[in-house]
C-alpha cells in the first residue's frame, strides 16, 4: 500500500512538473496606458465630456499583439447626469516576428490630433525583443489617411 501512495505522489509531482509546459500563450499588457479627455462646455446647455483610454495586450510567444480602446462619454445638464455610454474592445494586429519564442515587449502611442500628426490620428511604435537571443525589432506604424496603415519594423544591430 505504501508503494501505491508513493507511485501516486510520483505521478501527481510529475503532472505538476509537467503543467507549464502544456500552458497556453503567455500574454504581457503594455506598461504605456494613457488617457485623453475632452469637453465641451455651454453655460446653460448640455455637457459633454469624452475620455479615453487605450493599452497593447502582446502575446509573448507568438509575438501577435491587440490594441484595444475603452471610451466613456458623460452628457449633463447643469443638475443631473443625462446620459452615459461607454464603448471599446480590441484588434488584432501582425506579428512582429515570424517564428514563436519567447517575446518581451513594449509600444507607444502619439497623441490625439495635434499639430504633430500629419496623417489623422497619428500612430504608435512597437519594440519587441526575443529574451533567449540577443534580438530586438522597431517597428513604426502610422495611418496613411487613405484607409491602411503603413507599418515598417527593422531589426536592430548591435556594435
Amino acid at each position: 500500500m505504501r508503494h501505491v501512495i508513493k507511485l501516486c505522489w510520483a505521478a501527481a509531482l510529475s503532472l505538476t512538473a509537467l503543467a507549464p509546459a502544456a500552458r497556453a500563450d503567455d500574454y504581457q499588457l503594455s506598461h504605456n496606458q494613457r488617457i485623453s479627455c475632452s469637453r465641451g462646455l455651454a453655460p446653460g446647455k448640455l455637457n459633454t465630456a469624452t475620455c479615453k483610454s487605450y493599452t497593447y495586450l502582446f502575446n509573448t510567444k507568438t509575438s501577435e499583439y491587440f490594441r484595444c480602446q475603452v471610451s466613456l462619454a458623460l452628457t449633463r445638464d447643469n443638475k443631473e447626469v443625462i446620459n452615459v455610454q461607454t464603448d471599446g474592445g480590441c484588434t488584432k494586429k501582425p506579428r512582429i516576428f515570424e517564428t514563436d519564442g519567447k517575446y518581451d515587449f513594449d509600444v507607444t502611442e502619439t497623441e490625439p490630433p495635434n499639430t504633430n500628426s500629419f496623417f489623422g490620428p497619428g500612430g504608435y511604435s512597437v519594440w519587441a525583443a526575443d529574451v533567449g537571443a540577443q534580438k530586438v525589432r522597431g517597428c513604426i506604424i502610422i495611418s496613411s489617411g487613405l484607409g491602411s496603415d503603413i507599418s515598417k519594423c527593422l531589426d536592430m544591430t548591435f556594435q
